[in-house]
């Protein structure tokens, strides 16, 4: 990664600006490179993610990489995958599972990691936070017709359901996902990877 990448890494990792509204305390989470060829924008980290500092080191990740067809090598070599959550750190639990993202990291950083993202080709959008933020008036009412539409999007964006299991009743409802979208998402993912 060149210096500015690296040096604006540095700055997001050491931010403590909601440190003091979070119970589990302040440790950003993402991964970040010049080279990087698809972009990942999630939510936040999940309180196994915030332990060890590692993105989508979860269930969710381990789905994730399964929808996109790729070895946990390949997934965290920053010159394939840049991974910046919508919240950089675990926002705590709420009364349905966690709560949502922060909103001040996008509007902090978000549009100075993109700066840095210049061989970014795809960014994945993963659940309702990314999508309402990227797509804005673009997207659907919701995170179903938005997915279901996702060809609207490309070559830029893919919108994604978020893969925890919590969402396992969602997947049972809509199987076209796993069936028909997931397929044509391997093949984004192959191309930009390995044709780009």
């Amino acid at each position: 990664m060149n210096e500015e990448t690296d040096a604006l890494f540095k700055a997001i990792k050491c931010c403590r600006v909601c440190e003091s509204e979070l119970l589990a305390g302040a440790n950003p989470v993402l991964t970040i490179d010049d080279r990087s060829k698809i972009l990942i924008v999630g939510q936040a980290p999940s309180t196994k993610v915030h332990l060890s500092g590692i993105p989508w080191d979860d269930q969710s990740g381990k789905e994730l990489r399964r929808w996109l067809d790729v070895t946990e090598e390949t997934f965290y070599d920053p010159k394939n995958f840049a991974i910046v959550p919508m919240g950089f750190c675990y926002p705590g639990k709420g009364k349905n599972g966690d709560l949502p993202p922060r909103i001040e990291c996008a509007t902090l950083w978000h549009e100075r990691v993109l700066a840095q993202l210049q061989n970014v080709k795809l960014t994945l959008l993963i659940g309702q936070y990314a999508q309402s933020y990227y797509l804005g008036e673009e997207k659907y009412k919701t995170l179903t017709e938005t997915v279901r539409n996702y060809q609207r999007y490309l070559p830029t964006y893919f919108p994604l359901p978020h893969p925890s299991p919590r969402n396992f009743i969602w997947m049972l409802k809509n199987r076209w996902f796993k069936d028909e979208t997931v397929p044509v998402l391997r093949e984004w993912i192959d191309f930009v990877l390995h044709k780009t």
